[in-house]
């Protein structure tokens, strides 16, 4: 059971938990969908990064959308994803070292979109881990 009641507004139940304030919800959701879709990176690997993130992040329902898939990784997919897993253990404190490995393998629009994506998709887990939120099906 999720920490406060889902509200009726909203389409999912993680926007129904954001949708007690319109504002929120409305830029949450568009930032959102600007992130999760094709841009410098692709949205497959985004994707593998943020089920990466659930992994640890403590989101039930963020968990319940599925396990990475290492096996189908290219280059690029495994230096982002790898990424993601040193900046869990370092609870966001890479170190230079780790960082400079970016720069190795993507161009700084890739790097930005990246760690822009890796905050967001870290706060949602987060609120969603926060506010109690089942994996699908079991919040009823």
């Amino acid at each position: 059971m999720t920490l406060i009641p889902l509200h009726e507004k909203g389409a999912t139940p993680f926007q129904q938990l954001l949708a007690y304030n319109e504002h929120i919800l409305s830029s949450w959701t568009e930032l959102g969908d600007v992130l999760e879709k094709d841009g410098a990176l692709p949205a497959s690997l985004k994707e593998e990064v943020r089920r990466t993130l659930a992994a640890q992040n403590g989101c039930e329902y963020c968990k319940a959308k599925g396990q990475p898939n290492p096996e189908n990784y290219d280059e690029k997919t495994a230096v982002c994803t790898g990424f993601a897993e040193a900046f869990l253990a370092s609870k966001g404190k890479t170190s230079p070292r780790v960082t400079a490995v970016l720069k190795d393998y993507l161009s700084d629009t890739e790097i930005s979109e990246l760690l822009a994506f890796i905050c967001f998709t870290t706060a949602s887990q987060y609120f969603g881990a926060l506010m109690q939120l089942p994996a699908a099906g079991e919040h009823e």
